[in-house]
């Protein structure tokens, strides 16, 4: 069915016969985190099967007829797998809704029927101009194909062909789309988890993987115990034991029910892993069962804890029927660690292979070396499905070096995401093949529900995982919450946004000009919209009579004076280097600070030796020339002092520690009284 020559996949994959109702695309997929789609021809009208399986068959063997092209530079002669699924299952809705309107062949189809069919797809109301424009693309497409076979069914000219798509479309909606137009995550969501993330690897890691490793010698124990008279009378000399004592039996809670751990039993008692089973049905153990409801018991591992939270350790032991999911957790973790803090897409990481990081030498700055698929095409202009070498590698902080490092320990050989790696259980060879897309949505999901449930356990309910009001977390938005994060730096994290500065100043050192694209476009973005947002809210502050002051306060007045001009409208990175190349809008608000700086960097005190377009808001000086505060500001800082102060006046803190809190808070109250003296108000506030 697939000529041998489009074959991209590796190994001997499955290929369908043209006459199956399943037509696996596998053979064209040589990515090995990209989706396995499949044609089912079953779901087909019996009266248009045959016609669109004949036109489906053309498109994945032969490219689109070049007079069709012409005109089009943005369409692809030959689409992917993943495109001709679309374009096929697109066919398959319009040939039911061909049956619903009476007609059994392609042939009937006129222009009228065309006009008929895009009316009616633009009128639903779940239908976007983005996706209603794919349909008719489809169409297109179907005639196209259908003309250049060998037996036409005579399909006509859709008449967009003629005339234009425009006119047979919805209307444009107000917002962007694709990767820009994606929610970030919120910070209540993503820091937390990623404070979690970062502690299973970097702390826990070393506690799952030899946990890993006893649970692994304690299955094989149990599997290659031979099955003998002796063993059994283990067996029975085991649980007779538990019996006699009231003790708990290991156990696994199985669909509700807890039922007994047969391969810890065994591995426990020295026999042979049937006998468990076998023992259990015999009339000796007749209620044993039972028995094992009311007294479950856990099935510690030997493994002893080292990892700790604060000093406390995280678990009080391993538990044997625990460690698949821990290791599921574990994988999940290094997940959002590389894919958050590196920028990269989903397939992207997917993709990478055991020594992809290797160490530097001389020792400096880790980079990882991995494959790119966006916007990798061939000499014809074609996807191609393996995507290339990144010419410009990624640049990895500690963080994602350490991630990386227990992803090879648990993939040793090829992909780092390797299925058979991951799988539950392991052992089986390398499949070449990652982790789908889909399952490690589902993956995130359970690890979120995972981490706020140890962070309650460990009495932390601060760092549970807040529900995200955008929905699943995903696989694909990790990359632009990371440039909404760089870009905003939020204070409540002070430790991750000490990490976010290191980001941005790593990710600006580390990549060449061809590497500006992608990661540094979505920076820009979110640095332009950060802006336009601190200026609308001071100048509609300033318009209620919120008073300003410092040395920048007039500068900032200019500059809030043309938010109107901007706001909602950055959308692509055009509009964002507009913005970001204006001197006089460069305003960044800094709570950790207390203060707004409105950046020029010939006045700027953070930057001694360096010259840069941005502010490090991680070093404001206090006599900067760059300052402004609103009443906002002084009313936090004024907060500030009072909690100080509370905290200097306890009479457990040392002395030197209570003087040293209480100057400070002094010091803030100085700044507060300083800005009351000289606030600038354009009108007195509403009374």
């Amino acid at each position: 069915m697939i000529a041998p020559s489009l074959v991209v996949a590796p190994g001997r994959p499955f290929m369908p016969v043209y006459a199956d109702d399943d037509w696996s695309l596998t053979p064209l997929i040589a990515n090995p985190g990209a989706k396995r789609v499949c044609i089912d021809w079953s779901h087909f009208p019996d009266s248009f099967r045959e016609e669109m399986r004949l036109a489906a068959w053309m498109m994945i063997n032969t490219a689109l007829p070049a007079s069709v092209l012409v005109g089009r530079p943005a369409w692809h002669p030959r689409l992917g797998p993943n495109g001709i699924y679309d374009t096929v299952r697109r066919w398959n809705r319009f040939a039911h809704w061909l049956t619903g309107q009476g007609l059994s062949t392609l042939a009937a189809c006129t222009a009228d029927t065309f006009t008929a069919y895009a009316a009616h797809r633009a009128r639903r109301p779940e239908v976007v101009r983005d996706d209603a424009s794919r349909e008719l693309v489809a169409l297109t497409r179907l005639w196209a194909f259908d003309t250049a076979s060998a037996a036409p069914a005579g399909v006509p000219m859709p008449p967009w062909q003629q005339y234009g798509i425009d006119d047979y479309l919805p209307a444009a909606p107000a917002v962007g789309r694709g990767e820009n137009s994606r929610e970030a995550i919120p910070e209540a969501t993503m820091g937390p988890l990623l404070i979690w993330a970062l502690r299973m690897v970097d702390d826990f890691a070393g506690d799952i993987l030899t946990a890993q490793q006893d649970a692994r010698r304690l299955t094989e124990r149990a599997e290659h115990t031979a099955d003998t008279r002796e063993s059994m009378a283990r067996l029975a000399r085991y649980l007779d034991q538990l019996v006699e004592r009231g003790a708990p039996v290991p156990a696994r809670r199985l669909k509700g029910e807890y039922q007994v751990s047969a391969t810890y039993i065994a591995a426990q008692a020295g026999c042979a892993l049937r006998q468990v089973s076998n023992h259990l049905r015999s009339e000796r153990r007749e209620g044993f069962r039972d028995y094992v409801r009311r007294h479950p018991g856990p099935c510690p591992l030997p493994t002893p804890v080292t990892g700790t939270v604060d000093g406390r350790p995280w678990a009080a032991a391993l538990d044997f029927t625990e460690i698949p999911q821990l290791m599921r957790h574990l994988s999940t973790a290094c997940f959002i660690v590389v894919a958050y803090l590196t920028g990269m897409r989903p397939g992207e990481v997917m993709a990478l292979e055991n020594g992809c990081c290797p160490e530097p030498d001389p020792p400096g700055r880790h980079l990882i070396y991995g494959r790119v698929f966006k916007g990798v095409l061939d000499q014809d202009g074609n996807h191609l499905s393996a995507g290339q070498p990144r010419e410009v590698p990624w640049v990895a902080i500690t963080p994602v070096v350490t991630a990386i490092r227990v992803l090879e320990r648990i993939a040793p050989d090829g992909l780092l995401f390797d299925t058979a790696a991951h799988a539950i259980p392991r052992g089986r060879a390398a499949t070449g093949r990652t982790i789908g897309f889909e399952a490690m949505r589902h993956r995130i999901e359970d690890f979120t529900a995972f981490a706020s449930e140890l962070a309650l356990r460990l009495d932390r309910p601060q760092e549970t995982v807040c529900a995200d009001p955008h929905g699943a977390i995903g696989t694909a938005r990790f990359r632009r919450t990371l440039a909404w994060h760089i870009a905003r730096r939020p204070g409540g994290l002070v430790a991750l946004a000490v990490q976010y500065g290191h980001l941005r100043t790593t990710m600006s050192a580390g990549y060449a000009a061809r590497g500006r694209d992608g990661i540094h476009e979505l920076l820009d973005i979110e640095t332009a919209r950060a802006t336009a947002d601190t200026l609308t809210t001071l100048h509609d502050d300033l318009t209620q009579g919120v008073g300003i002051s410092g040395p920048a306060a007039r500068r900032a007045i200019h500059a809030a004076a043309q938010a109107p001009t901007f706001t909602g409208s950055i959308r692509t990175h055009r509009q964002a280097r507009d913005i970001l190349g204006n001197p006089a809008l460069t305003v960044y608000d800094n709570p950790r600070a207390f203060l707004m700086c409105v950046y020029n960097r010939d006045r700027a005190l953070c930057h001694r030796l360096d010259i840069t377009d941005a502010p490090r808001l991680d070093r404001c000086q206090p006599s900067c020339a760059n300052i402004a505060r609103t009443d906002q500001h002084a009313d936090q800082l004024r907060q500030h002092a009072q909690a100080l102060e509370k905290q200097a006046a306890s009479e457990a803190l040392p002395g030197p520690l209570a003087d040293r809190l209480a100057r400070r808070a002094e010091h803030l109250l100085d700044l507060a009284d300083r800005h009351e003296h000289d606030r600038i108000a354009l009108r007195e506030p509403p009374s």
